[in-house]
C-alpha cells in the first residue's frame, strides 16, 4: 500500500473548512501584536514630554500628555478585545476541525477489517484515537496562536528598536541570537531526558495497573514485599529522570533572563550616552528597554513550545497512518440477501490462510441444512473459530466459496450479511448501564415486555428478579457486580431478542458452572428451534444432541456425523471424547 504524506500539512484540509474564522483570528493577532508594539513607544513619548517640560522650566503640557494617555487606553482596550475575539474564533475553528478528524477516525474504525485489530495491539489503537488526538488538539490550540504572536512580537519589537536607534538595535539582535543558542543547547540536552521520564512514567503506570489487577493473587502468595520493591524501583527511576529533566529545562528561563539583563545594562549604558548627546530622547531609551523585554518573552515561548510541537508532529503521523490503513472492500456487484433466510449454508472447496506461508483451511466442504444444530470440535488451532470468521466475513476466503441459501456471501454487503447472524462469544461484553439496556442493546425500540420474554427464554429472568433493582440494576464498568456465568446468560438474552435466523455460539458455555450449564442447555434448545446454529465447544457433553458434528484437524474436516455415529466409527472423535472424560474422572 502506498503511504501518503504524514506531515503536519495533512491537517490543512480539516482547517480549510473554517478558514474564514482562522483568517479573521490571524488578522486580530496581527492587530493585537501591533498594539503591543506601539504601547512602549507611546509610553516613552509621555516620559519625553515630561522630561522636556521639566528640563526647560516650562509648564507641563498635560493636554498633550492626556491625549497620549487616551490613545494608550484605547490601544490597551482594543488589544484586550482583539485577544478575546481571536481566542474565541481560533478555539472554535480548531475544536471544530478536531471534531471532524475524530469523526473520520471513528468512521475508519468501522471500515477496518478484523485482521487489522488482530495484527495491532488494542492499547496502541486506543492511544492513536485518544492520546494522539488530544496531543494534536492541545498543540494546535496552544502553539498556533503563541508561535504567531511570538514571531510577530519579535519582528515588530526589532523593527521599532531599529526605528529608534540602529546601533543599539544591533546589540539587541545579538542578545536574541545568544538567547536562541542557549535555548537550543538546553532543549537538546533536556529532550532525551524528558523522553526517559515519560518512559519511566509509563512503566510505573503499567506496574500499578498490573499489580492492582492481580491484587488478590499477590495477597494469596504473600508477594507484597516483592511488589512494593518493584514499585519503589520504578518510582525512583521516575523521580531521578524527572529531577534531571526539570532541573536542566529549568535553567533555560534564568539563563535567557540573565542574557536579557546584560542586554538591558548594555543598552542602558550606551543609551545614556546617546541621550546625553541628544541623539535619542529619554523616552525613547525607556521604550527601547521595554522592547528588549518584549523580545525576551516570545523567545521563551518559542523554545518552550518546541517539545509540544515535536510531540504533535509525531501524533499527526500516527493518526494519519491509521487513516491510511486499507479498508474492507465490498465486491463490485452487490446482491441483497433474501428477506426470508432459510439458513442453508454450504462450504464449497474453501481455502484460507492468514499468511501465504502457512495455509490453514484447504478443500473444506460442508453442507448444512436449514434448522440444523452444527457442532464444531477439535483441538486448539485447527481452524474452528476461523471457520466462523469466514462465515461472518471478518475474513474472506482465499479459495472456494461460502453460500447461504445458494448465494455467495462475497456478493452480499457485510452489514446485510451480519444482520442475519446472532453471536454469543466466549468473552462476554456488557457496558455500564442497566440490565434492561444491556439486553436491549442489539435492537432499537425494544419494549420492556420483549426484554423480559428474551430473559425468560435465556433462563435468566428469575435471577434478574432477585437483584435489588431487578431489570433496572446498573452494571458497573467491568460488570463485576454479577458472576461470569450470569453475564453469559445476559448476552444470550440479548441475542434472543434480535431473533436472528442463524446462530453462532463460540465457547458459549466455557465460563458457566455445572448448575448454570443445565439452565443454559435448556435455553439453547429453546432458541435454536427453527434456526441454523453453529456451536464451537470444548465440552463435548454440551453437543451430544447436535444434528451434525464437524471434527476438525489440521485445517480440514476429518469426520462428520451425529454423536452416536461418530462414536461407532471409533475414529478421531471417539479419541477426543474418551480423552476428555478420562480427564474429568
Amino acid at each position: 500500500m502506498k503511504k501518503k504524506s504524514t506531515s503536519i500539512k495533512r491537517l490543512i484540509p480539516y482547517l480549510k473548512k473554517y478558514k474564514i474564522k482562522i483568517i479573521i483570528a490571524i488578522l486580530l493577532i496581527i492587530v493585537s501584536s501591533c498594539f503591543i508594539a506601539l504601547s512602549p513607544y507611546l509610553e516613552g513619548m509621555i516620559t519625553t514630554q515630561l522630561f522636556s517640560d521639566i528640563s526647560s522650566g516650562a509648564r507641563v503640557d498635560f493636554g498633550k500628555i492626556n491625549k497620549i494617555i487616551l490613545i494608550l487606553v484605547f490601544i490597551y482596550v482594543a488589544g484586550a478585545l482583539s485577544n478575546c475575539v481571536y481566542q474565541f474564533l481560533l478555539t472554535d475553528a480548531i475544536q471544530s476541525a478536531m471534531v471532524d478528524l475524530r469523526n473520520d477516525v471513528q468512521g475508519k474504525i468501522r471500515r477496518l477489517p478484523i485482521s487489522y485489530f488482530d495484527r495491532n495491539a488494542l492499547g496502541d489503537i486506543l492511544s492513536r484515537v485518544s492520546n494522539d488526538m488530544e496531543t494534536i488538539s492541545n498543540a494546535l490550540q496552544q502553539s498556533f496562536a503563541q508561535v504567531l504572536n511570538a514571531i510577530l512580537g519579535l519582528s515588530l519589537a526589532v523593527f521599532m528598536m531599529f526605528k529608534i536607534q540602529w546601533v543599539m538595535a544591533l546589540s539587541a539582535v545579538a542578545i536574541i541570537g545568544s538567547a536562541i543558542i542557549i535555548s537550543k543547547v538546553i532543549v537538546k540536552k533536556s529532550q532525551p531526558i524528558f523522553q526517559r521520564q515519560q518512559n519511566a512514567l509509563g512503566r510505573l503506570n503499567g506496574i500499578v495497573q498490573e499489580k492492582f489487577t492481580g491484587f488478590n493473587e499477590i495477597k494469596l502468595f504473600g508477594k507484597e514485599k516483592d511488589t512494593l520493591k518493584e514499585l519503589m524501583g520504578a518510582n525512583e527511576e521516575l523521580c531521578e529522570n524527572g529531577f534531571k529533566a526539570q532541573f536542566i529545562s529549568g535553567l533555560m528561563s534564568p539563563l535567557v533572563t540573565f542574557v536579557t539583563y546584560i542586554g538591558i545594562a548594555s543598552v542602558a549604558i550606551v543609551g545614556t550616552f546617546y541621550a546625553i548627546a541628544g541623539t535619542i530622547a529619554v523616552g525613547q531609551l525607556q521604550a527601547f528597554i521595554r522592547y528588549i523585554w518584549q523580545v525576551n518573552q516570545p523567545m521563551s515561548q518559542i523554545t518552550q513550545l518546541s517539545g509540544a510541537i515535536q510531540s504533535s508532529v509525531a501524533a499527526v503521523q500516527r493518526v494519519f497512518e491509521f487513516l491510511d490503513e486499507e479498508e474492507e472492500v465490498e465486491a463490485v456487484e452487490m446482491i441483497k440477501p433474501y428477506k426470508e433466510v432459510r439458513g442453508n449454508v454450504s462450504f464449497e472447496n474453501v481455502e484460507f490462510s492468514y499468511t501465504k506461508e502457512k495455509p490453514l483451511l484447504h478443500h473444506l466442504n460442508v453442507e448444512v441444512k436449514s434448522g440444523q444444530m452444527v457442532a464444531i470440535v477439535g483441538p486448539t488451532g485447527v481452524g474452528k473459530t476461523t471457520l466462523i470468521n469466514l462465515l461472518m466475513r471478518f475474513y474472506d476466503v482465499t479459495g472456494g466459496s461460502i453460500k447461504i441459501d445458494g448465494l455467495d456471501i462475497r456478493h452480499m454487503k457485510r452489514d446485510d450479511l451480519r444482520a442475519k447472524f446472532g453471536m454469543v462469544l466466549q468473552d462476554t461484553w456488557l457496558f455500564k448501564g442497566s440490565i434492561k439496556e444491556n439486553i436491549g442493546y442489539g435492537k432499537e425500540g425494544t419494549s420492556e415486555e420483549e426484554i423480559i420474554n428474551a430473559a425468560k427464554v435465556a433462563n435468566v429472568h428469575h435471577f434478574i428478579t432477585t437483584l435489588p433493582d431487578g431489570y433496572n440494576m446498573v452494571l458497573n464498568e467491568e460488570a463485576s457486580n454479577i458472576s461470569q456465568g450470569e453475564k453469559q446468560l445476559l448476552t444470550i438474552a440479548r441475542t434472543v431478542l434480535c431473533d436472528p435466523p442463524i446462530l453462532i455460539l463460540d465457547e458459549a458455555t466455557s465460563s458457566v458452572d455445572t448448575r448454570l450449564e443445565q439452565k443454559l442447555q435448556d435455553a439453547m434448545r429453546n432458541i435454536m428451534k427453527g434456526r441454523t446454529s453453529f456451536v464451537i465447544a470444548h465440552r463435548l457433553s454440551t453437543i451430544k444432541n447436535a444434528d451434525l458434528i464437524l471434527v476438525m484437524s489440521d485445517g480440514n474436516i476429518v469426520e462428520q456425523g451425529t454423536h452416536n455415529e461418530l462414536l461407532e466409527k471409533k475414529g478421531y472423535y471417539e479419541q477426543l471424547y474418551h480423552a476428555q472424560f478420562e480427564e474429568v474422572d
